[in-house]
């Protein structure tokens, strides 16, 4: 049985980071040219016309691969314009040809905020909860941070749990997982009025 999975998530939340980690094993057809790129726009991406068109889905050659991995960010820019991703559509056209599985991409709620107002002038995490609520299917939760904190041995376990071909032990992660981006959001907290209360504890214990 031929399989796909749909990886998304709201703008910023790590679609490219993720492709990169799904793309590296040998069974899996995903966004190989981006694996040894810093960075590449989501036109490069190998199902990129499909999301545009799904009825296109209907010429691709499925005999590649067992395993298709697709990506796409909430919303996306085509021409200039920000989309909502149709995804029922192409859900329903990708069925016809294989068995498909989604995955929701998560990061820290207020690093999105902050990326999305620098990069598109304004948050658009709520687009992408709304439209998530219209995927009527099973759907695996990524975390950024439990990849940049546990790294191979998060893929690890995703992989069982997902029961797909992820490639945890290439030695290509190293380079991947080696800044991690929430860093640069990060700032150093002094003092908060709960160290109080933590260090009292502390002392009681």
């Amino acid at each position: 049985m031929k399989n796909m999975l749909i990886i998304t998530g709201p703008q910023g939340s790590g679609n490219h980071l993720f492709s990169k980690c799904f793309a590296l094993h040998e069974d899996v057809y995903g966004w190989q040219t981006l694996v040894d790129q810093v960075w590449e726009g989501h036109r490069e991406e190998p199902f990129s016309n499909h999301w545009n068109n799904p009825e296109m889905l209907h010429d691709f050659n499925w005999d590649q691969s067992n395993y298709y991995v697709t990506s796409v960010s909430v919303p996306y820019v085509r021409n200039k314009v920000e989309v909502i991703p149709n995804f029922m559509k192409f859900a329903q056209v990708a069925q016809q040809y294989c068995n498909v599985q989604f995955a929701i991409i998560g990061r820290d709620q207020n690093i999105l905020e902050h990326q999305q107002t620098r990069v598109r002038g304004r948050p658009t995490l709520q687009q992408a909860l709304d439209s998530f609520h219209a995927v009527h299917f099973d759907c695996h939760y990524l975390s950024q941070e439990l990849l940049y904190l546990y790294k191979e041995n998060y893929l690890r376990q995703l992989s069982k749990q997902m029961r797909w071909p992820i490639a945890y032990l290439d030695p290509k992660l190293d380079t991947i997982l080696a800044d991690d981006s929430n860093k640069k959001y990060i700032n150093k907290v002094d003092s908060h009025w709960l160290d109080d209360y933590v260090i009292k504890a502390i002392e009681e214990s």
